[in-house]
């Protein structure tokens, strides 16, 4: 795992991974990565302008790289449903599902086609019903892996199980922590279910520490305190989306990853630097919590979506 680097990661040819928000920042990078290993890859985006421009961009950079796009929008359970329909119907299998689409820090509060809190739907919901619908075709690949992006701003998360939707006292931050936090812990929860029911399936999460995306000026804004930090400091606490996405890109390829690891940055407060083992908070590995935000999550995203029983 050491001096892990998009040069020396694993072959990935003939297998088949999904990047969720991959037309751009850390799902740009982490597809290209992907293809540069050799794998086929599929960019789920909701803007179809963007999402057929970055893999055309792909397929340009890498010779010979077999990158496609197909629109996913996460706010919308149709949608999702629609497009885990068409990958069935076109695969066989499935070897690698990277759930990175996010909102971060909306400055009002939103609410998807479905009414769920926007960040929460998006980040957390939408990617735990579009795992449920895909389980068939990655439990058909040999060694399928799964990694739920989450975020050093997890460790200020808390599951708000009284108001889940944050229907009343919206703070944009409070919610994006607690919306982190729950992607880190569906992907350990996840990880426990396969192993209870033999699944073999691999699951992980990564986070990019503090990366230059458009994050920011799509949800508090360049104006904003972050905003005004990352101008100030961004050369100390940030680095580029390409370097963001290393961690991912271990965690989705890497043969030395622990099944329901954590990746990282490993520099300072795992802001930046290469990519490694990163920290779990706490409150993250409450096995009690992590049970009530599965089943909560699987009865809000509808009917025969409760993927597995522990």
């Amino acid at each position: 795992m050491s001096g892990f680097s998009v040069g020396n990661a694993p072959k990935q040819t003939g297998k088949l991974a999904v990047v969720t928000g991959g037309n751009s920042g850390i799902g740009f990078f982490t597809g290209l990565g992907l293809a540069r290993t050799g794998a086929k890859v599929i960019l789920a985006c909701r803007d179809v302008k963007k999402g057929t421009g970055a893999a055309a961009a792909i397929n340009k950079e890498v010779p010979g790289g077999r990158v496609t796009f197909e629109q996913l929008d996460l706010a919308s359970l149709q949608s999702v449903r629609d497009f885990a329909g068409r990958l069935k119907a076109r695969a066989g299998s499935l070897d690698i599902l990277i759930n990175n689409a996010g909102l971060m820090a909306l400055p009002k509060r939103q609410v998807t086609a479905d009414g769920f809190e926007m960040q929460l739907g998006v980040n957390f919901l939408g990617h735990f019903a579009l795992t449920a619908l895909l389980l068939p075709v990655l439990m058909k690949a040999p060694s399928p892996r799964v990694v739920q992006l989450s975020s050093i701003a997890h460790r200020q998360g808390k599951i708000n199980f009284a108001d889940l939707q944050y229907a009343q006292g919206y703070k944009p931050w409070k919610v994006y922590n607690q919306s982190k936090l729950a992607m880190l812990m569906f992907a350990l929860e996840l990880q426990r279910r396969s192993d209870s029911g033999g699944w073999g399936l691999t699951s992980v999460a990564a986070h990019p520490g503090i990366a230059k995306t458009e994050l920011v000026a799509n949800g508090p804004g360049e104006r904003g305190p972050m905003g005004l930090a990352l101008k100030l400091f961004g050369g100390l606490i940030t680095h580029s989306a390409a370097a963001g996405a290393l961690p991912t890109l271990l965690a989705a390829t890497s043969t030395q990853v622990t099944p329901g690891g954590y990746y990282g940055p490993l520099g300072f407060m795992e802001f930046k630097g290469p990519p490694g083992v990163a920290k779990i908070s706490p409150q993250a590995l409450d096995l009690q919590a992590a049970a009530r935000l599965w089943e909560t999550a699987a009865l809000l995203t509808g009917p025969g979506l409760g993927i597995g029983e522990r």
